[in-house]
């Protein structure tokens, strides 16, 4: 029953936030043209509110509103196009939370946009994940869906639960290092599981708002520790495309911890942190 349960609020939150499935709500938000509003379910309207509140407080460096430039580069169910990463990079982008009411479950679009979630949908599948547990009596638990995940409780041992931050490496899986996480979620961003190559460049598939374009010198990963798994999927993004520095200052307003690893072309990988769950 609690497996069923599981995967039921999982489908839940593809049905409506998908961009792969066509007949999904947020597919048909996209439909919806300018100046119209939409009754779009509970879920899908509490992470585009979310959604906009982090593009916000980060100063649109996340935009939910990319996904032109998400299928134009072809991260999306389509090949890219020429012609349109030549149209994303030229034209100058109004952020999502100037162009995007939400009201309840009414949502109206006050300009063309095209949406896209996957920067946030599939943490808050896991704090769907985890609200489904807690509904079951269950207290202790390891939720997950990919590299983004929460850490209910404690291990049987009384011992907070374990989690490896991924060594940034395009070949092989390792671990750089090991967190001790209870009651928090976790998600890392990184340039080194999906890319397009380039004139030879690999080039992420986290989109710089201000470009229409991927990331040209991101950091290799960035881990982000939140209260949600949606709070720490969406500002790993955030921090991928501001860097270290700004970065930095942006998680000491938030009250976050975070775990930049760079690229050094002289010693491999070095770390940079802030907040004190990591040293």
């Amino acid at each position: 029953a609690l497996q069923k349960a599981l995967q039921k609020v999982v489908d839940k939150v593809d049905t409506q936030m998908s961009t792969w499935k066509p007949d999904s709500d947020l597919m048909r938000l996209n439909r919806a043209p300018a100046g119209t509003s939409t009754i779009v379910p509970a879920d899908l309207a509490h992470v585009l509110a979310l959604g906009l509140a982090i593009g916000r407080a980060s100063g649109g460096a996340f935009d939910i509103g990319m996904g032109d430039t998400v299928q134009a580069w072809g991260f999306g169910p389509q090949a890219a196009d020429v012609d349109d990463i030549r149209a994303a990079m030229a034209s100058p982008r109004r952020p999502a939370y100037e162009l995007l009411e939400v009201s309840d479950n009414q949502v109206r679009k006050q300009g063309a946009i095209t949406l896209d979630l996957n920067g946030i949908a599939k943490g808050y599948g896991v704090d769907r994940m985890v609200q489904t547990l807690r509904s079951y009596g269950i207290k202790a638990g390891l939720v997950g869906i990919d590299g983004e995940m929460y850490a209910l409780g404690l291990r049987p041992d009384g011992e907070a639960w374990t989690i490896a931050v991924e060594l940034p490496d395009w070949e092989r899986r390792a671990p750089h290092s090991v967190i001790s996480l209870q009651d928090a979620a976790v998600a890392t961003s990184g340039d080194y599981r999906h890319w397009v190559t380039v004139q030879g460049r690999r080039l992420s598939h986290t989109m710089d708002p201000k470009h229409g374009a991927p990331l040209m010198s991101p950091p290799a990963s960035v881990t982000v520790l939140a209260p949600t798994c949606a709070e720490a999927d969406a500002w790993a993004t955030v921090l991928m495309v501001v860097g270290p520095e700004a970065g930095i200052d942006l998680m000491a307003q938030q009250g976050l911890s975070s775990l930049f690893l760079i690229r050094d072309g002289t010693s491999g990988i070095r770390s940079k942190a802030c907040g004190g769950c990591f040293t």
